[in-house]
């Protein structure tokens, strides 16, 4: 949970920056600690209104807290200021530089795309900020939306050890809607399944609207489109970018550069190969996952295996960072968490007989401890069910 997280931050000199893909819950988030910070002199600011950028349009940024005036700020004590959509006015950056190395202020910021707050504050806000990304909700967030409970473990061996059948009849119902609509906090709270997939179509055309056009100079929108919906086709496999970009018609430095950004922008993910040569990994052909399954099973028609291992991957991230691996003779595990030694294959009924392969190709990489994600439940050894991720 991240809120605990940006809770312990309202007290530190840092620029808080919060970024994540539209609709994650950013704002929300911020106003929950807006509204529990116990200070009066604090505002919140929406910078994709026209009237409130203006505040940070003086060629003297000492004059910027006349503006703030406005909005019940002064530097007579510690000001709070919570900037939302700080993409929408890039050049207040060097204001909140400036405000923040001279005067007792705390911001508080929010960002659609890393791709453009991770560019604006690499270099002017060096040392001053610190970045927490948002995604949308794995299935433990999901069920306290839901308000379900459930005890979570981050810890493996005891996800196995603690399996119930019981318990995973009780959530069954709601892992299938979790596959299904995905975790954008709109759509999980949305009441049924027409609201759910009118609100997924609206989120998938703000990011293409919002983001895409706005954001990126493409003159080729039409294959961008096509690139985003074929790569949707190969979730869960390896990407031949030679194959892609005859696919559509267009340059490999084209395809390399609307993957730059589709990923910069938290719409898909690519994975690189498990290898001990840094190098290696690095060039190794990249498999693809979505940022959420709600959107992708809108926009695509894939197996429902690629689209838990999607949801597995999701559900994942939070472990630490991922690889796959795969022989020269095609066998392959699907996730590697290289920081914990740990190997994870995903199946739809998970058998004996699979983490049997999966322990014989681990033990060839020194990895001891590996699991069968299963969406159906199973009590044989090495086998956890995917809604304990």
């Amino acid at each position: 949970m991240i809120l605990p997280a940006l809770q312990r931050q309202v007290d530190t000199p840092d620029i808080i920056v919060l970024t994540g893909m539209r609709r994650v819950g950013k704002t929300t988030l911020l106003r929950m600690i807006y509204d529990g910070i116990e200070s009066d002199n604090k505002a919140f600011i929406d910078l994709e209104n026209i009237l409130d950028q203006r505040i940070f349009e003086e060629q003297d940024y000492n004059n910027i807290w006349v503006n703030l005036g406005a909005y019940g700020i002064s530097n007579k004590s510690k000001a709070f200021i919570f900037l939302d959509e700080l993409q929408a006015k890039p050049e207040a950056v060097p204001a909140l530089k400036y405000l923040h190395d001279h005067y007792d202020v705390k911001f508080f910021v929010t960002g659609s795309s890393s791709f453009y707050m991770k560019n604006l504050f690499s270099e002017s806000l060096a040392g001053r900020k610190i970045l927490f990304e948002l995604f949308p909700l794995d299935f433990e967030e999901f069920l306290v939306f839901k308000d379900a409970k459930k005890e979570f473990s981050l810890d493996f061996k005891e996800k196995e050890t603690r399996r119930n059948f019981i318990a995973y009849e009780k959530l069954k119902g709601y892992y299938d809607e979790y596959l299904t609509y995905g975790g954008f906090p709109q759509v999980v709270l949305a009441p049924g399944h027409e609201q759910k997939e009118l609100y997924l179509k609206d989120i998938f055309t703000s990011y293409f609207e919002m983001d895409v056009k706005k954001m990126a100079d493409f003159r080729q929108m039409t294959a961008f489109r096509d690139l985003m919906l074929l790569l949707m086709q190969r979730t869960g496999s390896k990407i031949d970018i030679s194959g892609v970009a005859s696919e559509i018609g267009i340059s490999r430095n084209t395809v390399y550069s609307y993957i730059s950004f589709l990923e910069s922008t938290y719409f898909m993910f690519f994975l690189s190969p498990f290898n001990k040569n840094i190098i290696k990994e690095v060039r190794g052909a990249k498999k693809v996952y979505f940022c959420d399954n709600g959107i992708l099973n809108q926009f695509s028609r894939i197996s429902d295996g690629a689209m838990l291992e999607n949801a597995v991957f999701n559900n994942l991230r939070k472990y630490g960072k991922l690889n796959y691996y795969q022989k020269r003779s095609g066998a392959e595990i699907d996730f590697i968490l290289p920081e914990k030694k740990l190997a994870l294959e995903v199946k739809q009924r998970g058998r004996q007989g699979d983490y049997r392969k999966l322990e014989h190709l681990s033990d060839s990489l020194g990895i001891e401890e590996r699991y069968v994600i299963s969406r159906t439940f199973s009590q044989d050894k090495g086998i956890i069910p995917a809604q304990d991720l």
